[in-house]
């Protein structure tokens, strides 16, 4: 497991999270391209790290108050990282809960490309795996340790 993969992309959420958009920035390359979800009310994809940093911010503008939550542990596979998580917003109207799949390519110590699906098993399809492969490599990852696998 490339455990520094998985940092980057813990770094960005974390990032979000605690509201630095700058730190944020630095998670991402400059040639970054981001794929919305299918359906999403704008159609992306977003080209390059100022876009894409524009588009978080007006989404984030949105809402009073939101956050990122991980429902599952991070998965590395190669070059790539995929997460399940809950984006909680509140505030602007009743609060809402979307829950997404992300599939982060990692490059240089960098996000090079952000992919986001609804469905999960659909997102780990993107990188070859199953439910059940993700399952399983999640458990060994538990049993061993954060730094293992």
């Amino acid at each position: 497991m490339s455990q520094e993969n998985v940092e980057i992309v813990r770094a960005a959420f974390e990032a979000w999270n605690a509201r630095d958009i700058d730190a944020m920035r630095e998670t991402y390359a400059e040639d970054v391209v981001t794929w919305p979800p299918a359906g999403w009310p704008e159609a992306g994809p977003f080209m390059g790290r100022d876009t894409v940093i524009d588009q978080w911010e007006r989404m984030r503008d949105s809402w009073d108050d939101d956050e990122v939550e991980m429902l599952a542990d991070y998965i590395d596979v190669a070059d790539r990282v995929a997460v399940r998580m809950i984006w909680r917003e509140r505030g602007h109207g009743p609060g809402a809960d979307a829950e997404a799949s992300g599939i982060f390519t990692i490059r240089s110590g960098k996000i090079r490309v952000a992919e986001f699906f609804w469905d999960h098993a659909e997102a780990l399809e993107t990188v070859g795996l199953s439910e059940q492969d993700a399952a399983r490599l999640q458990g060994a990852a538990r049993r061993q340790g954060p730094w293992a696998v």
